[in-house]
């Protein structure tokens, strides 16, 4: 029998309370731990410290937009079976629901790990500067979900993770901590790959089709000028468009970026007005079907993109 852990040792942060470990396969190894994550980046993560050694589901298929993941019934039943859900609380509202509703004691919440951001905060660099109009209104308190595109933030998930499962089947901590330990390598080197090829750029204001890149632009000192808000489903009002547009010329660029699994429209509206071209700004919430893409590939992908729209050295 598996026994329950305690993300608290991990983190300092959590405590889970125990509860009866089930299976999400029935037929499955009764050892093995079950664990749910809730879309790709935390499927990628939760599969590269689980290794062989635990099995993973994520609940997000490729190709769906992940804010709007709803749940079916098998679906549900394996978070409620699951030894481990690791999810992200305000990203999926059906995910946050059956978590409280059938895996209170099972979820691994990561943005109880790492510090996040309130939404649309500039980076520390810009925060004394007049950014009156770079970012669209949000909700009083709400917070900015999206702790992945900084790999250094998901390198801490993933240690914390690691001692998570450990405490899940103890014969196995050895290996998720190797698990992890490889994995916070290779976060570390793309770490320093965006570092160094975003440090001299002639620009360093992106303007992007929703509010998904204040961690990357607090990490590596750009700057989000977002054209919706947190979620990529909200439609730009006329006078948020003049902005961005009025702001799109105002620092120079040549490029706006759309992402891979919404809609382009609204990017190639301002760019034909500035005259600037669109390019892809991946926020890796997901795989397109049939991708051979990863989270480490995607991500250095959008830094060729990068360098190439802010002309850096």
């Amino acid at each position: 029998m598996l026994r329950r852990f305690s993300v608290a040792a991990a983190t300092g942060l959590l405590v889970l309370p125990a509860g009866a470990c089930a299976a999400l396969d029935p037929a499955g190894d009764p050892g093995s731990v079950r664990v749910v994550a809730a879309f790709y980046p935390l499927q990628f993560m939760a599969e590269r410290v689980a290794g062989a050694d635990a099995s993973v589901t994520g609940l997000t298929p490729p190709g769906a937009e992940a804010h709007d993941l709803e749940l079916s019934p098998s679906q549900v039943a394996g978070i409620a079976a699951a030894d481990l859900v690791v999810y992200l609380p305000g990203f999926q509202p059906a995910v946050d629901e059956a978590v409280a509703a059938h895996a209170a004691g099972t979820g691994f919440d990561v943005t109880a790990v790492v510090p996040v951001l309130a939404a649309g905060a500039d980076p520390p660099d810009h925060a004394g500067e007049d950014s009156a109009g770079d970012q669209p209104d949000h909700p009083s308190g709400a917070t900015d979900p999206h702790i992945w595109l900084d790999p250094d933030r998901l390198a801490t998930v993933a240690g914390a993770l690691a001692t998570a499962l450990g405490e899940a089947h103890p014969d196995h901590a050895a290996k998720y901590a190797a698990n992890a330990g490889t994995l916070r390598r290779e976060l570390a080197a793309l770490d320093a790959e965006l570092a160094g090829g975003l440090a001299s750029c002639q620009r360093r204001e992106i303007v992007v089709s929703h509010a998904a890149f204040g961690y990357l632009a607090d990490r590596y000192d750009l700057r989000q000028i977002a054209i919706t808000g947190l979620s990529p489903e909200d439609e730009p009002t006329p006078q948020r468009l003049a902005e961005v547009i009025d702001l799109a010329e105002q620092y120079g660029a040549t490029t706006i970026f759309f992402e891979v699994l919404v809609s382009p429209a609204v990017a190639e509206v301002i760019a034909d007005q500035v005259g600037a071209r669109t390019a892809v700004l991946d926020p890796v919430e997901g795989l397109a079907p049939g991708s051979d893409e990863d989270y480490l590939s995607l991500m250095r992908a959008n830094l060729a993109t990068l360098r190439t729209a802010l002309e850096c050295a």
